[in-house]
């Protein structure tokens, strides 16, 4: 029975693993060098017509008052220099000194008044732009009164036209307002009260992509939308000359649509479009020269910080001649994702030689994703102007997307053993029965409080139809107040002779685990073995005599078959519960099995009453006392028998209320021993390497369930700072959502494909079974949160038979918390749709991870109405 192998491995198995190993690092180099494969716009020579600017320093913000000094303005006017003879700016109050600099280094400069609501503010604006361009009439060029006024809804047209009027009668260079080419066209008036026009040409802003693409038959790519747009103004207004106010494209940031921003993508753009303007003498102002990080929040996205050629450090994100390569930095984060994953993947692969290729192969890229993901998300932030809130939120993330990563293999490592398995080292059959006289002498314990007199009947039936000789039955009765409910049990009992027993204790504590330990101490003195069942269940007259042959074997202490159920067929409820049960007895229980250590649980269970007995019988302290018992007795260093054959059928919990109120039972119950076996789970000790892992691990998907939670929460607060203060809260970058999109799809794929493939139900019932599945998220993940942060709950025993009531809107009753988690959700992908952020793709990859979340609320209502509905057909 022992899953420990004593074999040494062969060196062809050592020399498989490592040829494994390399192939599939090869792999993850060769994926990290697609993603990164070096781009090769034209190039480009020359000097460049001229850039917009914002003089601003990496850590700088006008908002805050912080400006940049003389030495660092004239620091980027010399840095410019190299590359241009022309810049552009946005607001004379703001860093006046430029005007004075840019005449040292001998730029020429498109000055411009910063106009917006602000009337008075204006005024300032407007006096001091005609101030400077009296003052430095060699150095400025040109002038612009505002930027993107009517396309911001600021001030009317015909406000605009007074400044401008304004304008051309106090200043003798050229004068023009700032506006997106539409704008021209909306308002053709302007025109007349300008020297020039002065367009804004941003293709990602209006979703295209940088490399062209065929249509409807039309070259669509964005560079070409640009020109044509230009030309469109240029034809419009034939006798203005033309100038492109801003032209260029983000490297980092949210998605628009087909629109990607990259520095590969960046790097295209500009140098095709600086090709293009050279042979048609284009006047233009590439924007921009430097990354301005406090741009963030300002209804742009995240995109806004990132339209520098320069960064916010003043190094150049791309060449202009020669491939563009997206991160330079592939090759050593290639490197180490594939060094941190290649010990571990030959490691697996040595240690489960047993399992078939494709399992092997399968697991070593589920750590090689994991390792590489791990890479990325550490290096990812320093790509991006992080604030502090986004600092604030990685760190509470991070953890949580190792977590993720860590219940992805642990799910991962079931899926590749019960699926890609050569067989079941250890597998238990039915056995021939013992004559009568070799037979263990069984001890069968029912307890039972408060239950149905019937119920309880129809499984003392069964259990004097036992085909065996040699057992006891005493049915413990703990606590129940009404007489009419005990008595007629006690007098059954009676009926069926000496072999059953029945005592009703008032008041007893401890509470299951209190009743059987009273039962123990009852037990025939012949008795070898003590057999628990509940109080619902009807068990198959072989249940001895095929199983208690076992105990034969001094080394073994448990036999234990599933946890089954009848009387579900035609009761909706009852069927998709009854299946959801069994996903984990056929698929968890076999893969625990493999290393003895299986979870017993309190119903078709036989234990060697030596062992309870002598390693302090049923544990009062925690509400899963079976559980708890069978990790004792593997402390113990005994051996648990796992017997795939429904021997015995109970009944589904009777309603919603009831199943999840079970469910969170067993999750609290579950960190009840968690915290009080914690040294037993992560000491070297009696238990093996791979007990400890599945007392440790077997419990992480429910702990995904308490991440939920918690991550839901954090998503409706995020999201409500989002559409309510996006000046603080900015969207969240891929690093917070691809691992948890990731997440969600790979789950549902290892479930439905481990249930297709181990559970005997079509696929009616698989999504049945799902959405039971799904419905108990939120009971768990109390649970779970409960059982960390208390020592004690009550113990509500599972309701077997409907309770009557109620209204349809009473169905909801059980899920008010649920709903209103729903609504919340709800509530904040409307907001979402709604807002700005809308229009990203990564603000579209929010509602969607918006709407996953709210799945399992909207499982736990739907669960409720079905159970309303269903009644007790089968009851």
């Amino acid at each position: 029975m022992s899953a420990r192998s004593t074999q040494p491995k062969s060196g062809l198995s050592i020399i498989t693993a490592i040829l494994l190993a390399l192939v599939v690092a090869a792999l993850n180099i060769g994926l990290w060098w697609w993603g990164n494969r070096p781009h090769g716009p034209e190039d480009w020579h020359g000097q460049i017509n001229g850039f917009a600017v914002s003089l601003f320093q990496r850590y700088q913000n006008p908002f805050t008052q912080s400006f940049p000094s003389d030495d660092e303005i004239d620091g980027d006017l010399k840095l410019l220099r190299q590359y241009t003879g022309r810049i552009r700016t946005y607001s004379m109050q703001e860093n006046p000194q430029v005007y004075r600099l840019a005449q040292k280094e001998g730029l020429k400069v498109m000055a411009s008044a910063q106009i917006d609501t602000r009337l008075d503010n204006n005024e300032k604006e407007l006096e001091a732009l005609i101030a400077m361009s009296r003052r430095y009439p060699d150095t400025i060029e040109r002038v612009l009164v505002g930027n993107e006024v009517l396309f911001r809804n600021d001030l009317p047209v015909d406000k605009m036209i007074t400044y401008l009027d304004r304008a051309r009668a106090h200043i003798r260079q050229p004068v023009s307002i700032a506006e997106p080419d539409y704008i021209w066209l909306k308002y053709p008036e302007l025109a007349d009260h300008v020297d020039y026009i002065t367009i804004h040409l941003f293709p990602f802003w209006n979703g295209v992509a940088v490399t062209p693409e065929q249509i409807l038959g039309e070259d669509q790519g964005a560079v070409r939308q640009a020109e044509a747009a230009y030309l469109q103004i240029k034809e419009r207004f034939p006798n203005k000359h033309i100038v492109v106010g801003e032209v260029g494209w983000p490297s980092n940031g949210d998605r628009r649509e087909r629109a990607y921003p990259s520095i590969s993508n960046e790097a295209i753009f500009d140098r095709q479009w600086l090709i293009w303007a050279k042979h048609n003498n284009v006047d233009y102002y590439l924007f921009e020269a430097f990354d301005q990080p406090w741009k963030e929040g300002l209804g742009e996205g995240r995109t806004g910080s990132y339209w520098g050629v320069f960064n916010a450090d003043r190094q150049p994100k791309f060449p202009f001649i020669g491939p563009v390569t997206e991160d330079t930095g592939w090759p050593w984060k290639a490197l180490a994702a594939s060094l941190l994953a290649l010990l571990p993947m030959i490691w697996f692969s040595v240690r489960f030689s047993r399992f078939k290729l494709m399992g092997r192969l399968f697991f070593d890229v589920l750590i090689q994703l994991a390792c590489g993901l791990i890479v990325w998300s550490v290096t990812l932030p320093f790509n991006f102007y992080l604030s502090w809130v986004d600092w604030s939120m990685l760190v509470l993330l991070f953890p949580a997307q190792v977590a993720i990563l860590a219940i992805m293999l642990i799910n991962g490592f079931e899926f590749a053993e019960v699926l890609w398995r050569r067989t079941w080292i250890r597998h238990a059959n039915l056995l021939p029965p013992d004559p009568p006289e070799k037979q263990p002498f069984v001890s069968i314990h029912l307890a039972c409080y408060n239950e149905p007199p019937e119920m309880v009947i129809i499984t003392l039936d069964s259990l004097a139809a036992l085909e065996y000789e040699n057992f006891e039955v005493l049915v413990i009765d703990n606590n129940t107040k009404d007489p009419a409910i005990w008595k007629p049990v006690q007098e059954y009992c009676e009926k069926l002779g000496p072999h059953f027993r029945f005592f009703h204790l008032e008041p007893w504590p401890g509470f299951k685990a209190g009743a059987l330990n009273f039962g123990l101490k009852e037990t025939s003195p012949r008795a070898d073995v003590v057999a628990v069942i509940d109080a619902d269940y009807v068990v198959r007259a072989d249940w001895l005599k095929s199983l208690a042959g076992y105990f034969h074997d001094p080394k073994v202490a448990v036999v234990q078959c599933p946890q089954a159920h009848r009387d579900f067929e035609h009761n909706r409820f009852r069927r998709m519960t009854a299946w959801e049960y069994d996903g984990f007895f056929r698929i968890g229980m076999h893969h625990r099995n493999e290393r003895n250590a299986i979870i017993q649980h309190g119903t078709m269970t036989m234990v060697r009453r030596s062992a309870l007995e002598g390693t302090g019988g049923w544990s009062e302290w925690t509400i899963c006392e079976d559980a708890e018992l069978g990790l004792r007795l593997m402390h113990a260093g005994y051996e648990l028998v796992y017997v795939d054959e429904l021997m015995g059928k109970g009944l589904t919990p009777a309603d919603f209320k009831a199943y999840k109120s079970q469910r969170y039972r067993w999750a609290f119950g579950a960190m009840q021993i968690l915290k009080g076996r914690w040294n037993w789970m992560t000491k070297k000790g009696p238990l093996s390497g791979g007990q400890r892992f599945h007392f440790l691990t077997g419990w992480f998907s429910w702990f995904a369930d308490a991440l939920h939670l918690i991550f839901t929460l954090m998503a409706i607060f995020w999201t409500a700072g989002m559409v309510g203060l996006p000046q603080i809260f900015s969207l969240p970058m891929q690093l917070f959502l691809i691992p948890v999109i990731g997440f969600f799809f790979a789950k549902a794929i290892f479930g439905v494909v481990l249930y297709r493939a181990r559970v005997p139900c079509g696929w009616y019932d698989t999504i049945m079974a799902s959405l039971a599945s799904m419905s108990l998220s939120h009971a768990i993940a109390r649970g779970i949160l409960h059982g960390l942060t208390r020592e004690k709950t009550s113990f509500v025993v599972t309701a077997k038979s409907r309770r009557l009531g109620g209204s349809n809107f009473a169905a909801f009753t059980p899920v008010r918390e649920e709903m209103l988690m729903f609504l919340a959700l709800a509530l904040c992908v409307i907001g979402m749709a709604k807002s700005s952020a809308a229009h990203f793709t990564e603000g579209q990859l929010w509602m969607f991870i918006l709407t996953a979340q709210s799945i399992p609320y909207v499982s736990a209502l739907i669960g409720a109405w079905i159970a309303h509905r269903s009644g007790d057909k089968a009851g």
